[in-house]
């Protein structure tokens, strides 16, 4: 049992990081009467003991920042949220908040009664926690009241959220423009010498410039010049190549299938960065003959305007020979480069002719990405991401609800 109450060996994964028994000393936060009140919402008080109890509590959470401004904060929030759940006719009863007790403690593999006892060694009473948890299941129950009508999750957005594209953007992205120089056979020298030239400049204006005067990729008219992109989205050669760059360096010369490109790195974003699991990209590849002829890229437009998902273009190409198209899945790491790094670009149904191979030019499509879970582990059940999508929507409602609640109240000091 001394083993099963170690709060300091145990991740407590709620609204902090850790629970740790030795907490630091708390300073006493009234002097004087400590039940007087120092704050007044909508002629409700709080206390100083309870700021004082809150920011023992906050502290053996691990709470960051200002205790004492956070705990008064908060307990003035709670006030107003409770206000209004009673307002709305919503109280819980002592078997539900007995319940949320339990479920809060479990967080740590531990009883409620076990739990309070570890928190009495800091001095911390047993209110101060009932008070905390009745207030977080009240406000979660109005939330549900009001808005749970409002919220409707498509099984687009199901779909979305399983896939690995619902990373992007919040983890660590990069904003970077490209230069790609063709390199037929027979002319790489000179493709090089070029490319050369180009990873000497400086200044994003210099190498749009360039870009619009050499390079051969489709953003060329816009200076090279590409959108944000996550960067567990782009093949690992091209990651390898912008990791070492500080916004505004330019890439040595990279060699790829007939070409060479150059990068200049623009902006990172790290917000965050999401460790995502590895994927598998599905695509596919429909060959045009010409190249990049006028009647090629014609005929590509043509196929753009009738296809809406990788499905369609086994209709585009019935009657042709089985080598005009090619749809796999692969591990990303296992896909080459040239294609790997217009794939990155992609949403699902998006397609691109950046491409020629063998004098074809190459209709490229994405099917899908998909998360690869470790051996062992079950995907999340359509209906768990149903219900994540769910409290994140009802989250939103709340924190505005909440922001309302508080532009309304009456806040005082007496």
């Amino acid at each position: 049992m001394a083993k099963r109450t170690d709060l300091t060996m145990r991740a407590f994964l709620w609204l902090f990081t850790l629970i740790a028994l030795v907490a630091p000393a708390v300073p006493a936060l009234a002097q004087g009467n400590p039940f007087r009140p120092v704050v007044m919402v909508n002629d409700l008080g709080v206390t100083g003991f309870e700021i004082d109890q809150r920011m023992r509590f906050m502290a053996v959470l691990r709470a960051p920042g200002n205790l004492e401004k956070e705990a008064e904060k908060v307990l003035i929030e709670e006030r107003v949220q409770m206000q209004a759940a009673r307002a709305a006719g919503i109280r819980l009863s002592p078997d539900q908040v007995k319940a949320a007790m339990e479920e809060f403690a479990a967080r740590a593999d531990l009883t409620a009664e076990q739990l309070l006892a570890e928190l009495a060694k800091e001095e911390i009473a047993p209110q101060t926690l009932r008070d905390f948890v009745e207030a977080g299941a009240t406000w979660r129950e109005l939330v549900r009241a009001r808005f749970a009508g409002r919220v409707t999750i498509s099984e687009a957005e199901i779909d979305h959220a399983l896939s690995p594209l619902s990373d992007r953007g919040r983890g660590t992205r990069v904003l970077f423009s490209e230069i790609v120089i063709p390199a037929p056979a027979g002319q790489e020298a000179q493709a090089m010498a070029i490319a050369a030239q180009v990873s000497a400049l400086h200044g994003e204006a210099a190498f749009a410039d360039a870009a619009r005067q050499v390079s051969a990729a489709g953003s060329r008219a816009e200076g090279g010049r590409l959108e944000w992109m996550g960067i567990d989205t782009l093949p690992a050669p091209l990651r390898a190549v912008l990791d070492p760059l500080a916004p505004g360096e330019v890439s040595q010369p990279v060699q790829l299938q007939g070409a060479v490109a150059v990068f200049l790195l623009r902006a990172i974003d790290e917000n965050g960065a999401v460790a995502t699991l590895p994927q598998a990209i599905d695509y596919a590849q429909f060959l045009i003959p010409g190249g990049r002829s006028a009647a090629a890229l014609a005929e590509a437009a043509r196929v753009r305007a009738e296809v809406n998902r990788c499905g369609d273009l086994y209709g585009v190409a019935k009657g042709l020979p089985a080598a005009r198209l090619l749809r796999e899945t692969r591990p990303q790491g296992a896909i080459p480069a040239e294609l790997a790094r217009e794939l990155a670009r992609l949403d699902i149904g998006e397609s691109s002719t950046e491409l020629t191979r063998d004098g074809n030019l190459v209709f490229l499509m994405l099917c899908n990405r998909e998360r690869v879970l470790p051996a062992g582990t079950a995907a999340p059940t359509r209906r768990e991401v149903a219900n994540a999508l769910i409290n994140e929507r009802l989250t939103a409602y709340a924190e505005g609800y909440l922001a309302d609640l508080m532009a309304a109240a009456i806040i005082r000091r007496p």
